[in-house]
């Protein structure tokens, strides 16, 4: 906690010298999204020790470990980060009958006015993503065929679309709270690349075509995924809204992405690319990488003091409630993740708004 304070403190203390990086993100919504939202819940940096989704049973999580970094590295990510945050709420209160915000997920924090509940009519359509894939390989197992990333492109689109075959498998607690989050996948292009490093972090080098990787192609209109041996059993991890453009988008190592031709078990199915893509979107971990008194931000997901692994049983009782397992935000195997919640699709679809962190998408 000291060092979250130390953090946030450092972050306002640099804001007025941020100024112009920090306007990549406008706090400014239109005169109807003007609305109170209780932001004290807020957090960016965690501290959770909890073993991330990891092939080798993991020490932490990746998107959560990578975020810490870049923090660390970027003193105005803080505030930018808070600013986004912001307008999500704003927009999704603005967006409710009765113009107040659901609170956050399962009252374990403020009313952050993040959604939840009801499915409420955001105005933005379908929303259409164009997704780049650059695979870089050492051998040949990692140089993933096209019928690969094609099946993977498959799962993205079911997934986000709510025609996922194994929806039916959701318990009758959480079934009516399924969404279709109306966003489409489009492959765009795939590059190849051969490098001789047999692994590559977490740091993003291959996301530079200077230090051997990929250059990102057109970031503030397309989404990325490098395919790549990360290593350490590691299966991905992404960047959240509000980072650097050079560096936007998802890393998955190639046995984890899509369904057929080089992928392993337990995570075969293309949920990876699934969770990552949700957190690319603005989504935290179920759980709120916190356990019980920190929390994800949405009000239709229960709180949880930490993230479910394997295929657990129903109910999975934590925190006085029954954790949404099934959710792809959760850490489970890829055949028992079989949904999103109403509450998270508000979150996802706000970033697309006007004033929006992925704005540019939809222009």
């Amino acid at each position: 906690m000291k060092r979250h304070l130390l953090a946030l403190a450092a972050g306002l203390v640099l804001f007025t010298s941020c100024e112009d990086e920090s306007r990549v993100i406008s706090e400014e919504v239109n005169q109807d999204q003007q609305v109170n939202v209780d932001m004290s819940d807020f957090y960016t940096y965690t501290f959770d020790e909890a073993d991330g989704r990891s092939a080798l049973g993991g020490k932490s999580c990746y998107s959560m470990k990578v975020l810490n970094q870049k923090l660390e590295a970027d003193p105005g990510l803080h505030q930018r980060m808070y600013n986004i945050e912001k307008h999500v709420r704003q927009f999704i209160a603005a967006k409710k009958p009765d113009g107040v915000g659901g609170g956050n997920g399962g009252g374990s924090g403020g009313d952050g006015g993040d959604g939840g509940g009801d499915p409420v009519d955001d105005g933005l359509g379908t929303i259409n993503i164009p997704v780049y894939v650059h695979v870089i390989y050492n051998n040949s197992n990692e140089n993933i065929s096209d019928a690969q990333i094609n099946s993977q492109m498959n799962v993205l689109n079911a997934d986000f679309n709510k025609s996922n075959s194994d929806q039916n498998q959701v318990p009758a607690e959480f079934a009516g709270l399924i969404a279709d989050v109306d966003i489409n996948f489009t492959l765009a292009g795939v590059t190849r690349k051969f490098s001789s490093k047999t692994s590559w972090g977490t740091r993003d080098d291959m996301k530079y075509a200077s230090n051997g990787g990929v250059d990102a192609v057109t970031p503030e209109s397309a989404l990325n995924i490098w395919v790549c041996n990360i290593g350490g059993g590691i299966l991905g991890y992404a960047q959240f809204p509000g980072g650097a453009a050079a560096t936007d988008g998802v890393v998955i190592s190639p046995q984890y992405f899509g369904t057929t031709g080089y992928v392993s078990a337990p995570f075969n199915k293309g949920r990876t690319a699934t969770h990552e893509v949700g957190h690319y979107l603005n989504l935290r971990h179920i759980w709120g990488d916190g356990r019980c008194r920190q929390d994800d931000f949405v009000a239709d997901t229960p709180s949880s003091d930490g993230p479910n692994y394997g295929c657990p049983s129903y109910p999975t009782v934590n925190c006085k409630s029954t954790d949404m397992t099934m959710n792809y935000m959760d850490y489970t195997d890829d055949a028992c993740m079989q949904m999103f919640s109403e509450g998270q699709k508000a979150r996802m679809r706000a970033i697309f708004a006007a004033g929006g962190a992925r704005e540019s998408f939809v222009l």
